[in-house]
């Protein structure tokens, strides 16, 4: 009987796989990523035909490691995948909120805007309306609005119904005192004028002028018909004693003034000459006055109201 030299020996060893190997074949085909059992014992005798075997002794054969499966054979845990199904929908739902889901100014969940709403609902009152109210016409032609101009007016006539008032207290008030019928009165007749080298008059102004003989009316008027002397240059026209300055002396002492004549008033002219109103009849006035037209004398005429622009009521 012939005995089996090394090289044969060798080939019967590694005709077959080891139980080991099989073991590793088979908990590598578990996992997913087995090999053929053939590859691996064609690997493993190409693997020991490498190394050349010295004096019959045959090497141990290196246990092969285990297979580890790849990230991508990883089998993913089922809790993972039930986490990502909930987790997906939550982020897309939570973006598409509406902006008007955040009220920082709302009252127990209801926005503000809304409460007062409901609030003013609440607290409304009912209306009943009559059964006939549907049939009432409105009337719209007699509303009307009032102009700039219209208010002016209205305060104009204001003005003229206070003057008017005030002008007839006046008069009630100087009929009291009782006014004198037409005639040249003036104490002064015959004192010297100015150009004639005379002085003043105890009025305050020069003696026989327009503007001593009315201020000597005016205090006849007030009962003062010797001194001492209730109306005097320093007490009407202290800023100057020609009759142009009169009228300046009223508004600074806020007397009345008016377009309108009243017996005992002043006829205030604008070139300089003032008379005395006796008497008012129509649109016409009767005037008394000194030194018309330079005469230096008592003189009376009778004007038309409008021809006297301004009228100044006696002072008080």
């Amino acid at each position: 009987m012939t005995t089996p030299g090394p090289s044969e020996s060798l080939e019967s060893a590694h005709a077959l796989p080891s139980r080991r190997e099989l073991r590793a074949q088979r908990e590598a085909a578990e996992a997913g990523k087995a090999e053929p059992v053939a590859q691996i014992a064609t690997e493993h005798v190409a693997a020991q035909s490498v190394e050349p075997v010295a004096s019959g002794v045959v090497p141990p054969v290196a246990p092969r490691q285990r297979a580890m499966p790849s990230r991508r054979t990883r089998r993913r845990s089922p809790v993972t995948v039930v986490a990502a199904l909930v987790a997906i929908p939550a982020l897309f739902l939570t973006a598409g909120l509406p902006a008007y889901a955040f009220a920082p100014n709302s009252v127990d969940g209801v926005n503000a805007a809304t409460a007062g709403h409901l609030r003013s609902q609440s607290e409304a009152q009912d209306l009943v309306v009559a059964s006939g109210a549907s049939h009432l016409a409105v009337a719209r032609d007699t509303f009307s609005a009032t102009s700039v101009e219209e208010l002016a007016l209205s305060a104009a006539e204001r003005q003229r119904e206070a003057s008017a008032a005030a002008a007839r207290a006046a008069v009630a008030e100087y009929k009291a005192t009782g006014i004198r019928v037409e005639g040249d009165d003036y104490p002064w007749a015959f004192d010297a004028t100015e150009s004639q080298g005379g002085g003043l008059s105890p009025l305050g102004y020069y003696y026989r002028e327009c503007v001593d003989f009315v201020a000597w009316r005016l205090n006849r008027d007030a009962g003062a018909s010797a001194g001492p002397w209730r109306w005097t240059w320093s007490t009407m026209t202290p800023g100057g004693g020609d009759a142009s300055n009169w009228a300046r002396g009223w508004d600074s002492k806020g007397w009345i003034t008016s377009t309108t004549p009243m017996v005992g008033a002043v006829a205030w002219f604008n070139y300089n000459h003032v008379a005395y109103v006796q008497s008012v009849s129509g649109d016409s006035v009767m005037l008394e006055e000194y030194n018309w037209m330079g005469s230096h004398t008592y003189h009376t005429r009778t004007v038309s109201a409008g021809d006297v622009p301004l009228y100044l009521y006696p002072p008080g």
